[in-house]
């Protein structure tokens, strides 16, 4: 469901990274261990959501994050980010650097940041409400590849043409072979 060369999300963009999967007991936020980290990235239109990028990253470093903020956010964009330190230095990779520094705000994060954690919860409804919470591991790319496909033709006025996009887009990258899927083994082609 991803389109090769796709355009990166451009203007004001929401970073913010989140953990998906079942309850960790004692455990919360970067304290989880069993849970899958996810990063999200959200288009800020007015109050509203525009485009997103999510993908699984292994950690919470800023290797992880700029290689997925680089893959994600056009360069010359605004990231708005919380002040945790893997986010220092985006601005040195090309992109205007806003620090939300929650804590200090007062605020909770999805007042701070609120696109992003919606995003975060409506995965989380999706992944519970759709499948039951029984997405294992290693298709989790597959699943936040469909959830970003929906979530951003969500307003399409054609709803006929996802479907004509689907194929276009099937047509347009290399064969998945069977094993591959049941194995949840990214292929070589897909951008993860």
């Amino acid at each position: 469901m991803v389109r090769p060369g796709r355009d990166r999300l451009t203007g004001s963009v929401e970073v913010d990274e989140s953990y998906v999967g079942g309850r960790e007991p004692g455990a919360i936020g970067r304290g989880a261990k069993r849970k899958a980290l996810v990063a999200i990235a959200a288009e800020v239109r007015g109050n509203g959501t525009g485009r997103i990028r999510m993908e699984r990253i292994a950690d919470a470093s800023a290797e992880s994050l700029h290689s997925f903020i680089q893959r994600s956010v056009s360069p010359g964009a605004e990231l708005r980010t919380d002040g945790w330190a893997g986010y220092s230095g985006v601005g040195d990779l090309g992109y205007t650097h806003v620090v939300k520094n929650v804590h200090a705000s007062g605020d909770p994060a999805h007042v701070t940041m609120p696109r992003v954690h919606r995003v975060a919860a409506l995965l989380g409804r999706w992944w519970l409400g759709i499948h039951q919470g029984a997405i294992r591991p290693a298709h989790l790319d597959y699943y936040l590849d469909e959830f970003s496909f929906r979530f951003n033709r969500r307003t399409s006025k054609a709803r006929g043409l996802l479907f004509y996009r689907l194929v276009q887009q099937a047509v347009g990258v290399d064969p998945v072979p069977y094993q591959t899927l049941v194995g949840g083994k990214p292929a070589e082609n897909h951008n993860m």
